[in-house]
């Protein structure tokens, strides 16, 4: 069954699109037909995120009329399918988030998986990709201010009823001074999908233009996005078993091992 899961978060800057490009990319890992769509129409970055920041043809045109949605989809080197936003400020004014959602029937014709990376906050943009949602997942970081925006766009959702798959926390430290899981739980009352660590790899593959999934399959936040996708999938994955040994690391330190 096709499915439109929507990331979102009541706050930027608590690692949205980071989430939507390596949740999608797990997925992929795992067989699942995956396309990544970029709805946050104000500033995207899906582009730039995966070394494709200009396209002949992207989801604003769609959105226009002006071409036809399978015209936007770009296939990643790794088999993921992509749906830039255009970085034109000119385009942003000729656009109504809200006919995102006329285009959803299409969307389900090109992949299994949809992903949908929203606008941060809770306005306009951001409540038109909500409505487009079978599912939404919320990304928030361990500390009050972001939880209480996600709890926020939780209560927007139950008013729009539409489904919360769960929370995503990323940035997690795991310090005495962040939220624990118990307490976002309790507080959010929704399913805690994954926790991903702050990690410096993640920083790589930014600069990399890649996915951690891609860039770093070995690593922390790499292990824990393929345990969300696998739980999504309903599919065993093992993150103690495809942790990189230590023998491996040394080498790798040494630079005997790419």
């Amino acid at each position: 069954m096709n499915k439109v899961i929507v990331i979102t978060s009541g706050k930027g800057g608590v690692g949205k699109t980071t989430t939507a490009i390596n949740l999608g990319a797990a997925i992929n890992h795992f067989g699942g037909d995956t396309l990544i769509i970029d709805a946050n129409l104000t500033t995207p970055n899906l582009g730039l995120h995966l070394n494709s920041p200009e396209v002949p043809i992207n989801l604003n045109q769609v959105m226009q009329n002006k071409a036809d949605v399978f015209e936007a989809v770009y296939e990643h080197e790794s088999g993921i399918k992509i749906m830039p936003s255009s970085l034109s400020i000119k385009e942003l004014k000729k656009i109504n988030p809200e006919k995102i959602k006329e285009f959803k029937k299409d969307f389900k014709k090109i992949s299994d998986y949809i992903i949908v990376d929203s606008a941060a906050g809770l306005g306009q943009e951001a409540i038109a990709a909500i409505d487009l949602a079978d599912e939404l997942i919320i990304i928030t970081n361990p500390e009050m201010p972001a939880i209480t925006d996600a709890l926020k766009t939780i209560k927007l959702a139950e008013q729009m009823k539409k489904p919360v798959l769960g929370v995503i926390m990323t940035r997690v430290k795991r310090n005495k001074i962040e939220m624990r899981p118990e307490e976002v739980k309790e507080m959010l009352e929704v399913p805690i999908l994954g926790m991903i660590p702050e990690d410096l790899d993640v920083q790589k593959s930014l600069s990399l233009k890649d996915a951690v999934i891609h860039t770093h399959p070995k690593s922390k936040p790499a292990r824990a996005y393929k345990e969300i996708a696998a739980n999504i999938l309903q599919i065993d994955y093992s993150s103690e078993e495809d942790e990189e040994n230590i023998f491996k690391r040394v080498l790798k330190k040494l630079g005997l091992k790419s």
